[in-house]
């Protein structure tokens, strides 16, 4: 193991240590912060979006091109039981999706090019909060991070269990899912356990409710789309003889495409006050729209799934992985720029958001290399050879 690799490591190790959540990151963006300064990097701006860091270098050449690079720095608010000597100290918060490994290679990649330069044109280091259901990348976006440093195309790394370390895989088009969020609030009169005529059951209006739903995706959507309706959360009532007056159901939707999300959308809004109304009992239902599906662009999968076979051979670069129905903040910027999300193996290790997670240490050198190499592809790349050039834009669903 290098100097720089073994450097990364230990810099994994201390965020891994010491996590934080959504936009609140003082601490890991100070360090993020200072290791950026000791790369020697050009030009370093914080607070974007609330707490992002975004930091440029620039090339040998002369190109006006500016490529982004992007890892998110939040943890999740999860017991870590890993028991490793750099588990979390911070109780009830651990990096148990591999947001510590990002930040890392991002920040090892800085290293690398700051150090040799041999590029043509401007990367932009794209250090993201809240990516765990705090929108920290809209949030970003919101704040012109895009247009502000005249970002044309971006890229990003995940870790990916049961995907060998030393591996990657992607696929043009959508990647990962849309996920929004919904609540569904019952409403009628309570009573008495032994009179249920004098009352309106919201828990068995609910039930009805929650199979009902199921059909959406069995019975309205077409078998082959993507779509899954989740729901995790049926709240109502305290006593085993008292029907309650009111139940609360929450969970989630996810879909790959944007007609079948829309589809369930307006098939909840429209099923669930009927089914309720048949049981005398009133719904409402607030459906929140999250992050948008993960669609990678073509070009820049191409592109990356090039660079990744240079790196790993042909044989260890999955060029259409399958789509999965978790989702992914940035998604938000593939809505804006053409770019490329990529997994990257993790080995066999414990599932994403789980107590036992860790990212895998020798996955870092394969990340900082493809970040290096993926921002000066794409530099090399002529801007008339992609659709739109510099002021390409991907129409928000």
């Amino acid at each position: 193991m290098d100097d720089v690799i073994e450097t990364c490591v230990a810099w994994r190790h201390h965020l891994h240590a010491n996590p934080e959540l959504l936009y609140d990151l003082p601490g890991t963006t100070r360090f993020v912060s200072e290791r950026l300064v000791e790369a020697g990097v050009d030009r370093i701006e914080t607070g974007i979006g609330g707490s992002g860091i975004v930091a440029l270098i620039g090339g040998a050449g002369t190109s006006g091109r500016v490529v982004g690079l992007r890892a998110d720095m939040d943890a999740l608010p999860i017991s870590e039981a890993t028991g490793l000597p750099y588990a979390s100290r911070a109780a009830g918060r651990m990096h148990a999706c591999g947001h510590d490994g990002h930040t890392a290679m991002l920040l090892g990649a800085a290293r690398r090019l700051a150090a040799t330069r041999d590029f043509s044109g401007t990367v932009a280091l794209v250090f993201q909060p809240a990516e765990e259901g705090g929108a920290g990348a809209r949030a970003m976006i919101d704040d012109g991070v895009l247009d502000r440093f005249g970002i044309a195309e971006i890229y990003g790394l995940h870790a990916m269990p049961a995907l060998p370390v030393g591996h990657f895989a992607t696929r043009a088009g959508p990647l990962m899912a849309a996920s929004d969020l919904v609540t569904i609030t019952l409403g009628g009169r309570g009573g008495h356990a032994g009179a249920p005529h004098l009352a309106d059951d919201v828990v068995l209006a609910g039930a009805a409710i929650v199979q009902a739903v199921q059909r959406i995706t069995a019975r309205t959507l077409d078998p082959i789309e993507s779509a899954v309706v989740s729901l995790t959360c049926f709240q109502a009532g305290e006593r085993e003889n008292v029907i309650p007056a009111t139940a609360t159901i929450r969970g989630t939707v996810r879909a790959l495409h944007e007609p079948a999300r829309r589809a369930i959308e307006e098939r909840l809004c429209d099923m669930v006050p009927k089914i309720a109304a048949g049981f005398g009992v009133a719904a409402t239902v607030l459906y929140r729209r999250e992050y948008p599906a993960t669609v990678n662009a073509a070009d820049q999968v191409a592109l990356a799934v090039e660079v990744a076979g240079a790196l790993v051979g042909g044989q260890a670069v999955d060029s259409n992985a399958r789509p999965i129905l978790a989702s992914e903040d940035f998604a938000d910027f593939l809505a804006e720029r053409p770019g490329a999300f990529t997994f990257i193996g993790n080995g066999d290790s414990a599932p994403l958001h789980s107590p036992r997670f860790d990212f895998a240490d020798a996955a870092i050198p394969f990340g900082i290399d493809f970040l290096c190499r993926v921002a000066a592809a794409a530099l090399a790349q002529d801007p008339r050879r992609l659709p739109g050039g510099d002021t390409h834009r991907k129409a928000r669903p």
